[in-house]
Protein backbone atom coordinates (compact mmCIF):
# COMPACT_ATOMS: atom_id res chain seq x y z
CA UNK A 1 0.00 0.00 0.00
CA UNK A 2 1.25 3.48 -0.88
CA UNK A 3 2.32 5.90 1.83
CA UNK A 4 -0.54 7.74 3.50
CA UNK A 5 -0.22 11.46 2.79
CA UNK A 6 -1.81 14.46 4.44
CA UNK A 7 -3.69 16.27 1.67
CA UNK A 8 -5.55 19.58 1.66
CA UNK A 9 -8.49 19.98 -0.72
CA UNK A 10 -9.64 23.56 -1.28
CA UNK A 11 -13.35 23.72 -2.04
CA UNK A 12 -16.26 21.37 -1.36
CA UNK A 13 -17.98 21.59 -4.71
CA UNK A 14 -18.21 18.75 -7.23
CA UNK A 15 -14.46 18.67 -7.95
CA UNK A 16 -13.51 18.91 -4.28
CA UNK A 17 -15.90 16.16 -3.20
CA UNK A 18 -14.77 13.82 -5.97
CA UNK A 19 -11.11 14.48 -5.13
CA UNK A 20 -11.69 13.94 -1.41
CA UNK A 21 -13.52 10.67 -2.06
CA UNK A 22 -10.71 9.26 -4.23
CA UNK A 23 -7.98 10.39 -1.84
CA UNK A 24 -9.80 8.88 1.11
CA UNK A 25 -10.23 5.62 -0.81
CA UNK A 26 -6.47 5.47 -1.28
CA UNK A 27 -5.93 5.82 2.45
CA UNK A 28 -4.76 9.42 2.55
CA UNK A 29 -5.58 11.84 5.37
CA UNK A 30 -7.79 14.51 3.86
CA UNK A 31 -8.83 17.97 5.04
CA UNK A 32 -11.38 19.83 2.89
CA UNK A 33 -11.60 23.62 3.26
CA UNK A 34 -14.94 25.25 2.43
CA UNK A 35 -15.44 28.96 3.00
CA UNK A 36 -19.26 28.78 3.04
CA UNK A 37 -21.47 27.02 5.55
CA UNK A 38 -22.47 24.18 3.23
CA UNK A 39 -21.04 21.96 0.52
CA UNK A 40 -22.04 22.08 -3.13
CA UNK A 41 -20.00 24.93 -4.59
CA UNK A 42 -21.70 26.50 -7.58
CA UNK A 43 -24.86 24.47 -6.90
CA UNK A 44 -25.66 26.40 -3.71
CA UNK A 45 -28.41 28.87 -4.59
CA UNK A 46 -28.23 32.39 -3.16
CA UNK A 47 -31.16 34.70 -4.03
CA UNK A 48 -29.11 37.84 -3.41
CA UNK A 49 -27.77 39.91 -6.31
CA UNK A 50 -24.68 42.10 -6.14
CA UNK A 51 -25.38 45.83 -6.11
CA UNK A 52 -22.75 46.27 -8.83
CA UNK A 53 -23.68 43.88 -11.68
CA UNK A 54 -20.29 44.37 -13.35
CA UNK A 55 -18.41 43.59 -10.11
CA UNK A 56 -16.15 46.61 -10.51
CA UNK A 57 -16.82 48.25 -7.16
CA UNK A 58 -14.26 46.88 -4.66
CA UNK A 59 -16.55 47.83 -1.76
CA UNK A 60 -19.57 45.92 -3.06
CA UNK A 61 -21.08 43.01 -1.18
CA UNK A 62 -19.70 39.96 -2.95
CA UNK A 63 -22.25 37.25 -3.71
CA UNK A 64 -20.60 33.94 -4.60
CA UNK A 65 -23.35 32.43 -6.66
CA UNK A 66 -24.31 32.09 -10.31
CA UNK A 67 -27.69 30.34 -10.05
CA UNK A 68 -31.13 31.77 -10.63
CA UNK A 69 -34.18 30.32 -8.93
CA UNK A 70 -35.56 28.39 -11.93
CA UNK A 71 -32.27 27.04 -13.25
CA UNK A 72 -32.16 23.49 -14.59
CA UNK A 73 -29.11 21.59 -15.77
CA UNK A 74 -28.09 21.73 -19.44
CA UNK A 75 -26.96 18.11 -19.32
CA UNK A 76 -29.17 15.07 -18.71
CA UNK A 77 -28.88 13.52 -15.27
CA UNK A 78 -27.42 10.36 -16.82
CA UNK A 79 -24.26 12.33 -17.64
CA UNK A 80 -23.98 14.15 -14.32
CA UNK A 81 -23.46 11.27 -11.92
CA UNK A 82 -20.28 9.45 -10.98
CA UNK A 83 -19.33 6.15 -12.62
CA UNK A 84 -20.15 4.22 -9.44
CA UNK A 85 -22.75 6.62 -8.03
CA UNK A 86 -25.34 7.51 -10.68
CA UNK A 87 -27.64 10.51 -10.47
CA UNK A 88 -30.84 8.50 -10.21
CA UNK A 89 -34.41 9.60 -9.72
CA UNK A 90 -35.27 9.08 -6.07
CA UNK A 91 -38.63 7.88 -4.86
CA UNK A 92 -41.04 10.82 -5.02
CA UNK A 93 -38.30 12.81 -6.73
CA UNK A 94 -38.39 14.84 -9.95
CA UNK A 95 -38.96 12.94 -13.18
CA UNK A 96 -37.08 15.52 -15.25
CA UNK A 97 -34.21 14.47 -17.48
CA UNK A 98 -32.74 17.92 -16.79
CA UNK A 99 -33.15 18.37 -13.02
CA UNK A 100 -33.30 21.64 -11.13
CA UNK A 101 -30.42 22.96 -9.06
CA UNK A 102 -32.08 21.88 -5.80
CA UNK A 103 -31.97 18.24 -6.86
CA UNK A 104 -28.33 18.52 -7.90
CA UNK A 105 -27.44 19.92 -4.48
CA UNK A 106 -29.36 17.11 -2.79
CA UNK A 107 -27.44 14.59 -4.89
CA UNK A 108 -24.10 16.09 -3.83
CA UNK A 109 -25.10 16.06 -0.16
CA UNK A 110 -26.07 12.39 -0.45
CA UNK A 111 -22.77 11.62 -2.19
CA UNK A 112 -20.82 13.31 0.62
CA UNK A 113 -22.87 11.54 3.28
CA UNK A 114 -22.62 8.07 1.75
CA UNK A 115 -18.83 8.25 1.37
CA UNK A 116 -18.14 9.82 4.77
CA UNK A 117 -16.88 13.12 3.40
CA UNK A 118 -18.86 15.56 5.54
CA UNK A 119 -16.66 14.94 8.56
CA UNK A 120 -13.61 15.87 6.48
CA UNK A 121 -14.93 19.35 5.66
CA UNK A 122 -14.06 22.48 7.62
CA UNK A 123 -16.97 24.78 6.89
CA UNK A 124 -16.77 28.58 7.12
CA UNK A 125 -13.02 28.28 6.64
CA UNK A 126 -11.28 30.21 3.87
CA UNK A 127 -7.80 29.45 2.54
CA UNK A 128 -5.89 32.72 2.29
CA UNK A 129 -2.40 31.47 1.43
CA UNK A 130 -0.65 28.36 0.12
CA UNK A 131 3.12 28.23 0.10
CA UNK A 132 5.75 25.56 -0.49
CA UNK A 133 7.92 25.25 2.60
CA UNK A 134 10.26 22.42 1.63
CA UNK A 135 10.91 21.77 -2.06
CA UNK A 136 12.97 18.66 -1.32
CA UNK A 137 10.18 16.93 0.58
CA UNK A 138 7.40 18.72 -1.31
CA UNK A 139 5.77 20.12 1.83
CA UNK A 140 3.12 22.81 1.62
CA UNK A 141 1.92 25.33 4.18
CA UNK A 142 -1.78 26.21 4.08
CA UNK A 143 -2.99 29.26 5.97
CA UNK A 144 -6.72 29.26 6.64
CA UNK A 145 -9.04 31.69 8.38
CA UNK A 146 -12.25 31.00 10.27
CA UNK A 147 -13.92 34.14 11.56
CA UNK A 148 -10.97 36.08 12.98
CA UNK A 149 -8.84 33.04 13.77
CA UNK A 150 -5.94 32.09 11.49
CA UNK A 151 -4.29 28.69 11.37
CA UNK A 152 -1.20 27.42 9.53
CA UNK A 153 -0.82 23.71 8.76
CA UNK A 154 1.62 21.68 6.68
CA UNK A 155 0.49 19.19 4.04
CA UNK A 156 2.15 16.76 1.67
CA UNK A 157 -0.07 17.87 -1.20
CA UNK A 158 -2.73 20.45 -2.05
CA UNK A 159 -5.63 20.01 -4.48
CA UNK A 160 -7.16 23.31 -5.67
CA UNK A 161 -10.90 22.93 -6.39
CA UNK A 162 -12.14 26.41 -5.57
CA UNK A 163 -13.58 27.51 -8.91
CA UNK A 164 -11.42 29.85 -10.94
CA UNK A 165 -14.18 32.15 -12.14
CA UNK A 166 -15.78 33.24 -8.87
CA UNK A 167 -14.34 36.70 -9.59
CA UNK A 168 -15.54 37.86 -13.04
CA UNK A 169 -13.13 39.29 -15.57
CA UNK A 170 -14.59 42.24 -17.47
CA UNK A 171 -13.27 42.89 -20.97
CA UNK A 172 -11.72 46.32 -21.52
CA UNK A 173 -13.24 47.41 -24.85
CA UNK A 174 -12.29 50.92 -26.08
CA UNK A 175 -15.22 53.34 -26.52
CA UNK A 176 -17.61 50.89 -24.87
CA UNK A 177 -17.52 51.92 -21.20
CA UNK A 178 -20.36 49.71 -19.99
CA UNK A 179 -20.73 46.21 -21.36
CA UNK A 180 -22.65 43.41 -19.71
CA UNK A 181 -21.83 39.87 -20.77
CA UNK A 182 -24.73 37.45 -20.52
CA UNK A 183 -28.11 36.83 -22.10
CA UNK A 184 -31.29 38.84 -21.97
CA UNK A 185 -32.82 36.06 -19.91
CA UNK A 186 -30.01 36.37 -17.36
CA UNK A 187 -30.67 40.09 -16.98
CA UNK A 188 -34.39 39.58 -16.49
CA UNK A 189 -33.96 36.77 -14.00
CA UNK A 190 -31.25 38.57 -12.05
CA UNK A 191 -33.29 41.76 -11.89
CA UNK A 192 -30.59 43.95 -13.43
CA UNK A 193 -33.11 46.27 -15.08
CA UNK A 194 -31.64 45.89 -18.56
CA UNK A 195 -34.73 44.54 -20.34
CA UNK A 196 -35.11 47.58 -22.63
CA UNK A 197 -31.52 47.74 -23.79
CA UNK A 198 -30.32 46.73 -27.24
CA UNK A 199 -28.46 43.58 -28.24
CA UNK A 200 -25.23 44.34 -30.10
CA UNK A 201 -24.53 40.64 -30.54
CA UNK A 202 -25.14 37.36 -28.80
CA UNK A 203 -24.46 37.85 -25.11
CA UNK A 204 -23.56 41.57 -25.28
CA UNK A 205 -25.82 44.43 -24.25
CA UNK A 206 -25.38 48.18 -24.53
CA UNK A 207 -27.68 51.04 -23.60
CA UNK A 208 -27.45 52.98 -26.85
Amino acid sequence: MAESLKVAVIGAGVAGLASARELKREGHRVVVYEKSDQLGGTWVYDPRVESDPLSRDPNREIVHGSLYFSLCTNLPRQLMGFSDYPFEIKKNGELKTFPGHEEVLTFLNEFARDFGLVELIRFNTEVVRVERVDSRNDQWMVESRMNELSLEEEFDAVVVCNGHHTQPRIADIPEVPAVVVGTLGDCQLLGLGLENQIFLGYGILDDR
